[in-house]
């Protein structure tokens, strides 16, 4: 039902700028104004265009079962039903705004969702798209009573008389019939699309935002308690500690669900943390809250304990790539698998660089900042990415378990990896990068690095990159790979171009790891493009513009 009001009150409101835009009946213009005063014709008209607009804007919100979103649009239908009858007796109109009215209030129930959080930059974002919007109403509306124009009709002087109208003064534009309806309902029409952006602004400026998604002090705590108890279960664990997360606890608290609300999906990743016997319960609020804001909910990133706890709770699951893990007690850089990494570890070391394998707690806080000065000089104007593989931060003072190998060469630091604590024995890989100039075989040296000071530090497993679609590309180049697969890798191979998902599989297998699946977990296929673009968002792959905005010094 909700889908069906979305895209009947959007009929509605084309509808409704449809029936103000174009010349009303002249008979019962006529009739009508034995009753109503022209004037009031004129502003009924101007009044129809501001709620075919608003009717189109809140179609999107009534599909997803917004409450106010409903409220606002049984007012707006309502109102139309007046408004079709005073500017025109156009009865047809008001029969069908009358009719998409009482399908709504017989079908109230069904729109329960909650508002979605919202901060001051949505006020810029709709500012923009109603002047926009309300601009080219204004010069369709000049195009349909064009013929009531007298004098110079240039391009230029409609773009005047449109802007001067949106705040109230009348352009160069001179009509045949000075104040008739031609020229009162482009005026009155301009004027109020004006007002309902200025008011629409202010509202959303004005009220109070609320906070983006964040990680409390006190869930914060409460994590790392579930950590220290559970955290071996996942290497994806520790990335819950991002403080643009938020968390979602089961009744007990001894399971909690991290997510982020991206383009109207609640995205968690890894699997449910804390006690496995608890996840059922976390998931099942995790669920209630996609429900009570109509979000669509899914996972990135789960293992497959945590992909079949998913399920058993209504999602499916499809695997999406492999984790690459290398346990340290079987590497060794023998034998001719191993040809190409032990080339590069002899190639580096030989000019010269050397490397350092330390927890960060015991890392001098001017060396930590040196480190974060040279990731941000070494990743330039490129967008920060990472959400389920990715901590956000270097050195915190919160995070002393973390590992950091770095590597300087005549005393210059050229490339370094850190890595996030695994339970207690493990580490997972959180930023891998190198100076634009630096030995193109670092990467394979520090990774070495970092396995042979391993057992030093009580690490039995690293976690190297995610390799997507790994098993595909893999099978896809094998004899005998059917047309479908083959198919299925040259679409990935040519994809690989801007997202590196040949070249993160081709890295990862160097080191001979123990490929371990992951999964994306989701509601129904429909769901699925959706769900990629918001993956691919909270990943920092797709970079909108509120993005970049919310990047410059003045952003809240």
């Amino acid at each position: 039902m909700p889908r069906v009001a979305g895209l009947v009150t959007y009929f509605a409101g084309v509808l409704d700028l449809a029936s103000a835009l174009t010349p009303a009946e002249h008979g019962r213009v006529k009739e009508l104004t034995t009753y109503v005063p022209g004037a009031f014709t004129h502003a009924a008209t101007a009044a129809t265009v501001v709620s075919g607009l608003l009717l189109l804007m809140l179609a999107h919100s009534l599909r997803r079962r917004k409450r106010r979103a409903w409220r606002a649009v049984v007012a707006l239908l309502a109102a139309s039903v007046a408004l079709h009858v005073v500017k025109g007796l156009d009865v047809e109109e008001a029969v069908v705004a009358a009719v998409v009215l009482a399908g709504l209030v017989a079908y109230r129930n069904e729109f329960r969702a909650k508002g979605d959080p919202r901060t001051r930059w949505r006020a810029l974002g709709v500012g923009l798209l109603l002047v926009c919007v309300s601009f080219l109403i204004g010069v369709v509306l000049i195009g349909v009573e064009m013929g009531e124009l007298t004098g110079d009709r240039s391009v230029l002087n409609v773009v005047e008389h449109v802007t001067l109208g949106l705040v109230g003064v009348h352009g160069p534009l001179r009509f045949e019939h000075p104040g008739g309806r031609a020229d009162s309902i482009v005026s009155d029409t301009l004027l109020a699309l004006g007002v309902l952006t200025a008011l629409s602004v202010a509202y959303l400026a004005l009220r109070t935002p609320e906070p983006r998604p964040h990680l409390t002090p006190e869930d914060e705590e409460r994590l790392r308690g579930l950590l220290a108890k559970q955290g071996g279960r996942d290497s994806l664990g520790y990335f819950a500690l991002r403080r643009d997360k938020s968390l979602v606890w089961s009744a007990t608290g001894k399971a909690a669900v991290a997510y982020r609300v991206v383009s109207g999906v609640l995205l968690a990743s890894g699997d449910p943390l804390g006690d496995p016997e608890a996840w059922p319960g976390a998931i099942k609020e995790f669920l209630a809250l996609a429900e009570d804001h109509a979000w669509v909910p899914a996972v990135v990133g789960c293992s497959e304990q945590g992909g079949a706890a998913w399920v058993r709770a209504g999602l499916t699951a499809l695997e999406i790539g492999d984790e690459a893990v290398v346990d340290v007690a079987d590497f060794t850089l023998e034998g001719r698998a191993m040809r190409n990494v032990r080339q590069c570890v002899v190639h580096v070391e030989r000019e010269g660089y050397t490397a350092s394998v330390r927890r960060t707690g015991d890392i001098p806080p001017e060396e930590i900042s040196a480190v974060c000065t040279a990731t941000g000089a070494w990743r330039g104007a490129e967008t920060e990415r990472g959400f389920s593989m990715a901590l956000g931060r270097i050195g915190d003072a919160a995070d002393p378990d973390a590992v950091l190998v770095t590597s300087y060469e005549d005393g210059v630091l050229r490339g370094f990896l850190h890595f996030v604590p695994w339970g207690r024995d493990g580490l997972s890989l959180d930023v891998m990068r190198r100076a634009r100039d630096a030995d193109r075989g670092l990467n394979e040296f520090l990774i070495v690095e970092a396995l042979r000071a391993a057992p030093a530090l009580g690490v039995e497993r690293i976690s190297l990159n995610f390799a997507v679609f790994r098993s595909a590309l893999e099978r896809g180049e094998r004899l005998g790979a059917g047309p479908i697969l083959r198919l299925w890798r040259s679409v990935l191979l040519f994809a690989s171009r801007w997202f590196q998902i040949e070249t993160l599989y081709r890295f990862n297998a160097k080191f001979r790891p123990v490929w371990e699946p992951r999964y994306v977990c989701f509601p129904s296929v429909r769901d699925v493009p959706r769900i990629a673009i918001a993956a691919l968002e909270a990943e920092a792959f797709i970079v909108w513009p509120t993005r970049w905005m919310r990047r410059l010094p003045f952003a809240p």
